[in-house]
């Protein structure tokens, strides 16, 4: 498919594995320049090398490590894309935790103030970074990432759904302020994929109860995720595919949305 993004500059937080990788996959396969952002710089190394393929040249493609949770940081990772290549016009928000988990009265204001700072607040300083990038060309695309939790809220995980839920609003929000600049907002919210993050909790799981990492998964599927139709993980690029969709001049009237990728999880038809 041609998103006609040709020449677009897109950058991608969270790009060292999982939906962040795989979002950078399709883009540079578009022709986008991608600017590829994690924490870990070893790792963000080890994602640029297995993105060369993909890259039309060694110029499409550079990687700036900056913790998300620093202002001054997201900051200068903003003038370095300004300077590289004259301004933004993608910015998709992979990065985040799931963060403390735990029974809500067990959870302290450490661990909400870790999780907000992770999963909302970095959102909220990507955006203000590169958004008069933006402004000052005319066009945008901003894809932020939410999740099933934001409408079928998990007991267990209550700072990460109230984070992901602020998300989406904040999404929302951005769109009525910045849609007639030409700066189009919209989240995705997947559900259970295969990442990192979700790895981490199979494999805490399968310890808790003895069994192998597979049976785990199962586990989870059937007394957790019922409502998951199709019965399996989700796969990264199945989410960076509708992310690419609403990076690209193909999505110029979505503003403002939120696209659930989620294989049926969340049970109701209005979440």
């Amino acid at each position: 498919m041609n998103l006609q993004i040709e020449g677009k500059i897109a950058v991608i937080t969270g790009a060292d594995s999982g939906i962040g990788l795989e979002t950078a996959k399709i883009l540079l396969q578009e022709g986008a320049k991608v600017v590829l952002n994690d924490l870990d710089q070893e790792a963000l190394k080890k994602a640029a090398d297995k993105l060369k393929s993909y890259a039309k040249t060694s110029e499409h493609m550079m990687s700036i490590p900056a913790d998300l949770t620093d202002d001054k940081a997201v900051q200068s990772m903003a003038q370095k894309v300004k300077e590289k290549f004259g301004g933004t016009d993608i910015l998709v928000n992979c990065a985040g935790a799931r963060g403390a988990a735990g029974d809500f009265l067990e959870l302290s204001d450490k661990d909400w103030m870790e999780t907000i700072d992770t999963d909302l607040m970095a959102a909220v300083r990507l955006c203000r970074a590169f958004i008069p990038q933006m402004r000052e060309k005319g066009w945008g695309r901003i894809v932020l990432i939410a999740s099933e939790n934001a409408f079928q809220p998990y007991p267990e995980e209550s700072p990460y759904n109230a984070c992901k839920a602020a998300i989406i609003n904040l999404a929302k929000c951005l769109s009525r302020s910045y849609g007639r600049d030409g700066i189009l907002v919209n989240c995705v919210s997947p559900a259970y994929v295969a990442t990192p993050m979700t790895d981490k909790m199979m494999e805490e799981l399968a310890e808790e109860k003895g069994i192998s990492f597979d049976e785990a998964v199962a586990w989870f599927l059937k007394n957790k995720r019922p409502h998951i139709e199709v019965q399996r993980r989700g796969q990264p690029r199945e989410v960076a595919a509708v992310i690419s969709f609403l990076c690209s001049e193909l999505s110029s009237y979505v503003n403002g949305s939120n696209y659930r990728v989620d294989g049926g999880s969340v049970e109701s038809a209005f979440g």
